[in-house]
């Protein structure tokens, strides 16, 4: 099992710490980020950046909110007005998703050129915002993310693959953001994949979900191991 390396990133008067982590092999180069959901850079984007580097990416947790927050969902409410800000200044939040690109790229052993990112809930949010912007990545892979935007994408902006899982029964995305989403690609030219599972909910991804206590939010395994499993088939074409 590979060991977490800390990473800085410095923004906004901010230090961000990311934790990285490393093929037993040493990897081709190729990189993938993780951003997390709202609750900050905690077990669930971890356990992602874990299986990553298991499967042959270095991967880096992404702290968007500063000085590695961690949090669980007990704690939840801390993060609230760190999530809050960013959702509601688009252009700080896509300075801060691009200032984290920039040190990706910079690490060493990694090939600018074979870079991904992937998010969950909020997490899905800011890897989509970064592909609007036309950022230079091979694609972003939104899990229950956030689909709607105050910016949406120029045409021929988006460079990058554009993948959402959603869940059909996610009161925080639902199927009419779905529908938005495809045809805010669509009208954009972007590459682009959107699968919705019918019986999913918000956070299907995560077996910690129904411990929430709140509707519209549970753990659907079905939904999270294909999901997974199609990520990694895009990841071995793309990256």
């Amino acid at each position: 099992m590979s060991s977490f390396e800390r990473v800085t990133c410095k923004h906004g008067g901010l230090t961000l710490v990311g934790q990285l982590a490393r093929p037993a092999d040493g990897g081709t180069g190729a990189l993938v980020m993780v951003f997390p959901s709202a609750l900050g850079l905690g077990d669930h984007a971890l356990a992602s950046v874990q299986q990553l580097a298991e499967s042959g990416y270095s991967a880096l947790g992404i702290d968007m909110y500063g000085d590695g927050l961690a949090v669980g969902y007990t704690e939840g409410t801390k993060t609230g007005g760190f999530f809050q800000e960013l959702v509601g200044n688009p252009d700080l939040l896509r300075d801060r998703a691009g200032a984290w690109l920039e040190t990706a790229r910079a690490l060493q052993g990694v090939d600018p050129a074979r870079i991904a990112a992937i998010g969950y809930c909020f997490g899905g949010y800011c890897v989509l915002e970064l592909a609007r912007t036309g950022a230079e990545v091979k694609a972003v892979v939104s899990y229950h993310g956030l689909l709607t935007t105050q910016r949406p994408a120029a045409p021929g902006t988006i460079k990058a693959e554009v993948v959402a899982y959603c869940g059909a029964k996610d009161p925080y995305a639902p199927l009419t953001d779905v529908d938005k989403l495809r045809a805010e690609m669509a009208e954009v030219g972007a590459r682009y994949q959107i699968t919705t599972f019918g019986e999913a909910e918000h956070s299907f991804t995560d077996p910690r979900a129904n411990s929430s206590g709140m509707p519209g939010i549970s753990y659907n395994e079905t939904a999270a191991r294909m999901a997974w499993a199609g990520t990694l088939a895009l990841f071995s074409e793309l990256l």
